[in-house]
């Protein structure tokens, strides 16, 4: 698996994590790890796997709810980035946002996968299954799924990577007043998507107390 192949200084499993390291000498080393691993360079790809792993698995695990996906979804992303590197250009787009995209995009698609299959076994007696806290958890990310790609990132760098509006801003390479200004209509339309979805009181009090962190 991809996780033993990849062991995290002898660590096992995940840890979420919300913060990166944006020093100057961090962010080279992730600019000639993914040269490196354009060409093939498995080393390359494991301090890639190192350095971005914990966030990916907190991410995805914010969307799926789920411990053990969570995990599965976080090597099947890696593993997908061992191809998908090649796509990736530096045209403004920083790398973490553009693999935080790559995570979300599987998470989504697997949560309409488990969706669309139905339960064969019913659930034993002494299975809890908190169905408003799904629903609530499929509102939210549908919900930020409709929002446009840049309202959507800076919502994901701000409360999920943790990052402050002058490092998002260096990041999309934009103005901080430009990022307040995204972060505002994003939590807007937040708002009004979960509305429209009917969405339960308590899950539109969750985004708004998010996106106002």
């Amino acid at each position: 698996m991809l996780r033993s192949a990849y062991a995290k200084d002898g660590q096992a499993g995940f840890r979420c994590r919300t913060t990166l390291d944006e020093s100057p000498e961090g962010m080279r080393q992730v600019r000639l790890a993914i040269a490196r691993a354009k060409e093939g360079d498995r080393e390359a790809l494991r301090l890639l796997y190192v350095r971005y792993s914990d966030n990916i698995y907190g991410y995805v695990r914010s969307i799926v709810r789920d411990d053990k996906e969570a995990e599965d979804l976080t090597q099947h992303v890696f593993m997908k980035l061992i191809t998908a590197i090649c796509k990736y250009d530096d045209r403004g787009v920083p790398f973490s946002a553009w693999l935080l995209r790559l995570a979300r995009n599987a998470a989504l698609d697997h949560l309409r996968r488990r969706r669309a299959i139905p339960t064969e076994e019913p659930y034993g007696a002494d299975t809890h299954v908190d169905e408003d806290s799904l629903d609530r958890a499929r509102s939210l990310h549908a919900a930020l799924d409709t929002l446009p790609d840049e309202q959507r990132d800076v919502v994901v760098m701000r409360h999920v990577i943790g990052l402050t509006p002058p490092e998002i801003a260096v990041r999309m390479g934009r103005s901080e007043s430009s990022i307040h200004g995204l972060h505002h209509r994003g939590r807007k339309a937040l708002q009004q998507e979960l509305l429209r979805l009917n969405s339960a009181p308590s899950t539109v009090a969750v985004a708004v107390a998010v996106a106002a962190g």
